[in-house]
């Protein structure tokens, strides 16, 4: 198999960042895989997923369970996805290019990062958060600052301010590059686990002993309230690794082989989530016991302490922590993604600062204000546009190509995967029919249409999102390209 150069590159396509990796620089063993997914899930939006399940009604079991179930799911498409990019050494949006075409591939790369810029956001949101909190102990007037932003903006000045400057620390990485995160994803893989045993400790002993936190009883009066609750939450749950599910090359190249990929992700990915998520509901439902209502975040239970010390201390970490996970979780990929619209212009800090100003134009405050809209809104909704993409490459790579693809023509504009104009109208017109059955479930939610009225059923189809997307494009776009991409 030969390795794409500059040379038989077409220069509006290659660039160093998309380059494949060769055989010599792949060094990633199973146990940089099982340290990665530990190190993602250990993350306050993994806290805010499991608590706001309990927010939701469910009790302790229920919500872990949910939780591994969804993780168990999206390891699935995970490893598919993987295999291209350890057997090839290239990254998402190069691998898309082979059923999107090479300039139909923006497509999905978008689609991708557009999502991941909402990440972004919603992680600098928690950590100006925290810094907001933590400062507002030492100087109380933060609070009483005259309002700036319009009401219908939701912000009030004293987090705008904190949230801006996190941001600003944010691209300041992003300019020094990715190497300066290093030491800070090292601080994090030592500390958060410690605070967040520390935490599991304060909600016990709180509590009085875990005894009257796991007796607290689901929130569902019947069986049918439950299950109506229950495949939403999954398809959030599955929702939220779906980025990673498909641009999950960019990881796997770098892989020594396929059973790293496999082996690393399959003893990482589900366990790490689930025992996290028991921190996050164990302290959750401790929270209703001692103080009577239910606070699913943790930057706000962490401000009710007294301690000032100890109250900064938590904020630190949380501020530092989520620098870590942010740049390697939401940048990285992105910057990737934007960088495949024109490889020659957008270099990764380009991207990188793209992908800033689109985390601040999503208003990540207002997406994640309430647990419902966390879940229902933006989980389930990004789970409508990813889902089909992941059905369309899988169904792809496996049943069109049989696993086989032309490594340098992924880079030509005249290659097989050109598919005349460069894009593939099969893997397009797939990728829509799966979002169709979607919109109106999505208008409903956002109370555009009546979900109880004639079109209640195709709406109800909204609360299985990822699954209904995956499932229609992945078929459609077989049927439409079997016997019409056939692989040398």
């Amino acid at each position: 198999m030969a390795y794409t150069t500059e040379a038989t590159a077409n220069d509006s396509l290659y660039s160093e960042d998309l380059a494949p990796v060769p055989p010599s620089a792949r060094t990633w063993g199973t146990w940089n895989y099982a340290a990665l997914w530990v190190s993602m899930s250990l993350c306050i939006p993994t806290y805010l997923l499991a608590s706001s399940l309990i927010q939701g009604g469910m009790n302790w079991w229920e919500a872990i369970l949910t939780i591994f179930i969804g993780n168990t799911v999206v390891l699935i498409p995970m490893i598919l996805n993987g295999h291209a990019g350890a057997k090839y050494g290239i990254p998402f949006p190069v691998f898309a290019r082979a059923s999107f075409g090479v300039r139909g591939a923006n497509i999905p790369a978008m689609l991708r990062a557009i999502v991941a810029c909402g990440w972004f956001g919603i992680q600098t949101w928690i950590g100006g958060d925290a810094l907001f909190k933590m400062l507002r102990l030492w100087m109380p007037s933060l609070d009483g600052l005259p309002q700036v932003f319009p009401a219908s903006f939701g912000l009030a000045t004293g987090p705008a301010i904190t949230f801006f400057l996190f941001w600003l620390v944010n691209m300041l990485v992003v300019y020094l590059g990715v190497e300066s995160i290093r030491k800070l994803l090292v601080f994090k893989a030592f500390f958060l686990p410690l605070a967040a045993l520390a935490l599991l400790f304060w909600a016990i002993t709180a509590a009085h002993g875990l005894g009257p936190i796991l007796a607290q009883p689901s929130k569902f009066k019947t069986d049918a309230e439950f299950w109506a609750y229950f495949f939403p939450g999954l398809t959030g749950m599955v929702g939220f690794w779906a980025t990673l599910s498909l641009n999950i090359p960019d990881f796997t190249r770098y892989a020594k082989s396929q059973k790293a990929q496999i082996l690393g992700q399959a003893i990482a990915l589900p366990p790490s989530m689930a025992a996290f998520s028991f921190v996050s509901v164990v302290v959750t439902s401790a929270t209703y016991i001692v103080y009577h209502e239910t606070i699913w975040d943790p930057v706000a239970l962490a401000g009710r302490f007294d301690d000032k010390l100890l109250v900064s201390a938590a904020m630190i970490a949380i501020v530092i922590s989520t620098l870590a996970t942010n740049i390697a979780a939401n940048i990285v990929s992105p910057a990737n993604d934007f960088a495949n619209l024109s490889p020659s212009k957008i270099n990764f800090k380009t991207g990188g600062y793209i992908t800033g100003v689109i985390g601040i134009l999503i208003f990540p405050w207002k997406l994640i204000a309430d647990p419902n809209g966390y879940i229902f809104t933006w989980l389930i909704a990004y789970s409508s546009l990813l889902g089909p993409i992941g059905g369309i490459m899988i169904a792809d790579y496996y049943f069109i190509r049989k696993q086989k693809l032309h490594v340098n023509e992924l880079y030509q504009t005249n290659g097989r995967y050109s598919f005349g104009s460069g894009i593939n109208k099969y893997a397009v017109l797939a990728l829509i029919i799966g979002i169709l059955p979607n919109i109106p479930g999505f208008l409903a939610e956002i109370k555009l249409l009546d979900g109880n009225g004639s079109w209640h059923w195709v709406s109800g189809l909204y609360h299985y999102a990822w699954f209904v997307g995956f499932i229609v494009s992945g078929v459609v776009y077989y049927l439409f390209m079997n016997g019409k991409a056939t692989e040398e």
